[in-house]
């Protein structure tokens, strides 16, 4: 709703005129005036005046402050808290009376930004135009021009306590000032003030049902700007419709869906969102006192209820039709992590979603699932908002790109977003993971012999790990995650495994497992402090070791006929991860198996704890346990 004609009385005008009809007749005695004339201005300052302010201040003024004099030599009720604004005989320097070139910016380093040093001079050199206010600096900057000549105005209020807010011209500070005067006037209306109802209003919530069609249909950008310019003004149905394409794109600052958390049919879907970030923030209190102020007993409740859920991982995101089936055809592939093909499956079903009502336009809840949540980057959240939903006609847009690599060779990779460091894992042949407990699993676990563990962050896990289970302390057993490894193929993997390679008493849980099967064991920890890297491998077979190596620094003991392409040459640091990446290319190549680097760096998996990678101690040796208590003075 920016006016960008240049026509001033226009805007003046249908400001004075909203104003006038959203007064309940209680005003202060200034207002007796305006609220007659239907007028907020002041009659027009001729040219000779202009240019002797001109003249007074040494400057020509920039052109909108300039022909805004033309119409209204000053201004009444710029917003809700500047009651008069200067005109040619009230414009002043301002010349920092107060000091607060002191606070904004502060004191600069030695390499400001341009934007420091351009406040840091503003608060002497700008001229001041609040007449009467509530403790409200509005300050035009002849130091701050762009290439039209405007000169950038900035407001600041003790009250508020942030950094000026800056606006590129006077044009511009005065729209956002009508905007403002909107905002309040429905806030008003709201509470029981006079109805604020006019044409602007109703042009504004025409185009915000307009944007909601707009967004079902992919345009989700043109969508977004509608709304965005709906709330500014007021709106009431357009934050909760911009939130949800907000919260889609990545945004969580200040995305609350106000309106829809209080509507039952609505809160389903929105609650579970706002519970999931306030738990990723680790917040304190229950939801409804950081987020739901003035909410019923029954919203209070459902907010607790989900808050539980999403805390304790059981949350799950749900919806009816065709779109429902996908949601949990995608969760079974992402809880193995294929989280690849869950998105696919997520996005194939898309323009089956249908909303749950009139205030819904995209399934925002995807986003607490704790294993479907995760998938939705701020890429692919462009994607489902750009894809056509519930109907609506448009063009398909073109698929992201998957977020994981092929294979194993992403192992070796030292860029942000891998493991970078130590890992060991274990491949099993025609075993789905299910079954994994039943091979690999540590018998003195309390959690018996068969389960698996809840999916759970890497994070998660390692921190339920440590505080519930308990094993000798010789042992070195791994909490690894578990998955789908390609066709045919589980895997058990471990990041940064808690034990070192012990050659002399390491013992594969890969011989015990390929009972009846195949299976790879694979442990690498890359050079380090001095000492040298190494890449163990074993393929074994029906209980037995059919080939593998052990690289250790210059040492490389083969074992059995190793393919060639899979022989690990002796190296020096600076040639282990290439060798390493080599090595892993082949085992690619050699069974088909790949590791989702997504689910095991950013999602949920199902984990295990596996029998120890060690053998006990035999007869005669003895081991040390070391632990260290915090000192208490």
């Amino acid at each position: 709703m920016t006016d960008t004609s240049g026509d001033w009385r226009s805007l003046l005008v249908r400001w004075s005129q909203e104003w006038a009809d959203a007064q309940d007749g209680d005003g202060p005695a200034r207002d007796e005036e305006p609220m007659r004339t239907r007028w907020l201005g002041f009659p027009p300052a001729p040219e000779d005046r202009i240019q002797a302010l001109e003249e007074r201040l040494g400057h020509r003024l920039p052109p909108s402050y300039r022909t805004f004099l033309a119409v209204s030599d000053g201004w009444r009720h710029a917003g809700g808290f500047v009651w008069v604004l200067a005109g040619t005989g009230q414009i002043h320097p301002h010349e920092d009376a107060a000091g607060l070139s002191e606070y904004f910016p502060g004191e600069l380093d030695d390499d400001p930004t341009p934007e420091d040093q351009l406040l840091a001079g503003m608060w002497e050199r700008a001229l001041q135009l609040d007449v009467e206010s509530d403790a409200v600096y509005v300050l035009l900057d002849p130091g701050d021009v762009d290439e039209a000549g405007e000169w950038a105005v900035y407001t600041w209020a003790p009250w508020h306590g942030d950094v000026p807010t800056r606006y590129g011209s006077f044009r511009i500070f005065m729209e956002a000032m009508y905007r403002q005067f909107h905002h309040l006037a429905v806030s008003n209306s709201e509470r029981g003030g006079p109805v604020f109802d006019n044409t602007t209003t109703r042009a504004l919530d025409a185009s915000v049902t307009d944007a909601r069609l707009d967004a079902l249909g992919g345009r989700y950008e043109q969508a977004a700007t509608a709304l965005a310019d709906a709330v500014a003004f007021g709106r009431p149905r357009a934050p909760g419709l911009h939130d949800q394409i907000r919260r889609l794109l990545g945004e969580t600052y200040l995305v609350s869906f106000r309106g829809l958390t209080a509507d039952p049919a609505y809160a389903p879907e929105i609650l579970p969102v706002l519970a999931a970030e306030h738990a990723r923030m680790r917040r304190d209190g229950d939801l409804a006192a950081h987020n739901l102020p003035g909410a019923s007993e029954a919203i209070r409740k459902a907010a607790a209820d989900v808050l539980r859920q999403i805390r304790e991982g059981t949350y799950r995101y749900t919806a009816d039709g065709p779109f429902g089936r996908a949601v949990e055809e995608a969760r079974e592939l992402a809880r193995w992590g294929d989280t690849d093909a869950a998105w696919h499956t997520l996005r194939a079903a898309l323009p089956d979603w249908r909303p749950l009502g009139p205030e819904h336009l995209a399934p925002v809840g995807l986003l607490a699932d704790p294993l479907l949540g995760p998938l939705i980057t701020p890429d692919r959240g462009r994607e489902l908002l750009a894809t056509p939903r519930a109907g609506q006609p448009g063009d398909t847009p073109p698929p992201t790109a998957d977020l994981d690599p092929p294979g194993l060779a992403w192992l070796a990779d030292e860029s942000p977003g891998t493991l970078v460091a130590s890992y060991r894992f274990l491949l099993v042949e025609t075993v789905a993971p299910p079954r994994l407990p039943s091979l690999i699993t540590a018998t003195a676990t309390t959690s018996g012999p068969t389960a698996l563990n809840a999916p759970a962050t890497p994070w998660d896990a390692r921190m339920r790990f440590r505080a519930a289970e308990s094993v000798p302390p010789w042992a070195d057993t791994a909490l690894t995650a578990v998955g789908r490894a390609g066709p045919g193929w589980s895997f058990a993997f471990e990041a940064r495994p808690g034990g070192s390679f012990d050659e002399r008493r390491f013992v594969s849980p890969g011989l015990a497992a390929s009972r009846g099967t195949r299976t790879v064991t694979v442990w690498s920890e890359p050079p380090r402090d001095q000492r040298p890297g190494l890449f163990f491998l074993s393929v074994a077979e029906n209980g037995e070791e059919r080939y593998g190596f052990t690289a250790h620094g210059t040492r490389t003991e083969h074992r059995g006929p190793v393919p060639e392409s899979l022989r690990f040459p002796p190296d020096g640091p600076d040639e282990h991860r290439r060798h390493e990446r080599r090595t892993l290319e082949a085992l690619t190549t050699e069974l088909g198996v790949r590791l989702p680097r997504f689910a095991l760096t950013q999602g949920r998996l199902h984990t295990l704890r596996t029998r120890p990678w060690n053998r006990a101690p035999g007869p005669g040796e003895a081991y040390l346990t070391v632990r260290f208590v915090p000192h208490r003075p």
